[in-house]
């Protein structure tokens, strides 16, 4: 078992909430900046649509970070000695802080050297995610899992806000070199609470469990939840993966994308992370993730009528569009997650969240590579019904899955 400091290792929960949830908000402005900021800037550069879903490419490193997630954990928490979270974490800020730098001067355009360089970004973030994770799980109380992956699905939320919203405000207004070098200093910023926040306070510990893969895939808990992961993302986000493009069909102008995205993740996408877990501890998580299933399957709807009816209101389809991409999706993502901290051992949470997060990573480049193909060759009607009917399909599966995990 591992021997610990009580007053060393269970810090302020607000405090692990705050550390974290910068964290989470700095992973989403990168997030949010390639996978819905960049395509609204390259779309509204002319490029076609199949390019532009070359840049799911970069979630390679989240779908394969499993590989290499129990040396992680291995270094992060040794036999004997202090907990490394911190320096992981500050070394690979401070890297990917360094590769937006870069991006900003290379430019958005040719397509290959951006995803050259969002690669070792996502390469980077992807490290640092297991050490946020594996701390936030093993540091927080179980009581304190719930408003742990709020601050988690919330803070994702905002940092969207920030590179899909106010990143796309500024490139219009001040251009990319600008707009990218302020989506490099707030990374930094954002990271300070947990560099000099709980994770700074440390002291030596003996462990006697060895984090691995096999371990992880020999509980039946994590064999079933990598199913049920993937098949709700795939649910949940193949149908948004081309929303920042349809968007500029449709008309609107970056900025009015930017403000309205930013908007939207930050009021309806932290209230709707509030709201799930609200109505998770209320209904439990496998009804709230049914629940936003179905929702979501209405709205996709929604997107392939609007796809062929361009003569409705703008504001609409914005509200629609914020509705599914930030509202549901929050709402549901953090039953979900709950589900991930809940089937973790905290002993190897790093390696555990992360298995599960890879699956997330894999559903999620297949259906933005797929999506991508089938909106440039059969248009964006074929793309939402396609994904509306996977997410019909979907929920008897996950029904039946979150009836084993019980059992």
């Amino acid at each position: 078992m591992l021997q610990q400091n009580p007053t060393a290792t269970n810090p302020s929960p607000t405090a692990v909430f705050v550390a974290v949830g910068g964290l989470y908000i700095g992973q989403s402005v990168i997030g949010g900046l390639t996978f819905l900021g960049l395509p609204a800037v390259l779309r509204s550069a002319g490029l076609p649509l199949d390019q532009i879903g070359l840049l799911y490419l970069t979630v390679l490193p989240w779908t394969l970070k499993f590989l290499w997630s129990p040396h992680v954990e291995r270094y992060r928490l040794p036999p004997v000695g202090k907990n490394r979270s911190r320096l992981i974490v500050g070394s690979g800020i401070s890297v990917c802080a360094i590769g937006l730098a870069v991006l900003a001067f290379t430019g958005p355009s040719p397509v290959s050297i951006a995803i050259a360089i969002l690669s070792v970004i996502a390469l980077v973030t992807a490290t640092v995610d297991i050490a946020c994770d594996g701390y936030a799980v093993e540091t927080l109380a179980e009581e304190h899992h719930g408003w742990g992956n709020a601050a988690q699905v919330g803070g994702s939320y905002l940092g969207s806000a920030i590179g899909a919203g106010l990143f796309l405000v500024l490139v219009e207004r001040s251009g990319w070199t600008c707009a990218t070098l302020v989506m490099s200093g707030l990374v930094i910023l954002l990271a300070l609470p947990f560099l000099f926040g709980p994770a700074s306070k440390t002291t030596v510990q003996t462990r006697d469990h060895l984090p691995s893969i096999r371990n992880a895939l020999k509980r039946p808990q994590v064999r079933t939840g990598l199913i049920v992961a993937a098949v709700y993302v795939a649910a949940q986000k193949w149908g948004l993966s081309m929303l920042g493009p349809f968007l500029v069909d449709y008309g609107f102008d970056l900025a009015t994308i930017g403000a309205l995205n930013g908007v939207g993740s930050m009021v309806v996408g932290f209230a709707g992370a509030l709201l799930g877990g609200t109505l998770v501890r209320l209904y439990g998580a496998s009804r709230v993730l049914l629940i936003a299933i179905f929702v979501q399957t209405a709205l996709l709807c929604i997107f392939a009528y609007l796809s062929v009816h361009r003569d409705i209101s703008q504001w609409i389809v914005m509200t629609v569009a914020v509705a599914s991409s930030s509202g549901i999706m929050s709402i549901g993502f953090v039953a979900l997650y709950a589900c991930f901290m809940g089937w973790s051992d905290p002993r190897q949470a790093g390696v555990d969240f992360t298995l599960f997060q890879c699956m997330d990573g894999i559903v999620s480049m297949a259906g933005g590579l797929g999506a991508g193909a089938i909106a440039e060759r059969f248009g964006y009607q074929a793309s939402f019904g396609l994904a509306a009917i996977v997410s019909v399909l979907a929920a008897p599966v996950i029904f039946l899955l979150m009836r084993r995990q019980k059992g």
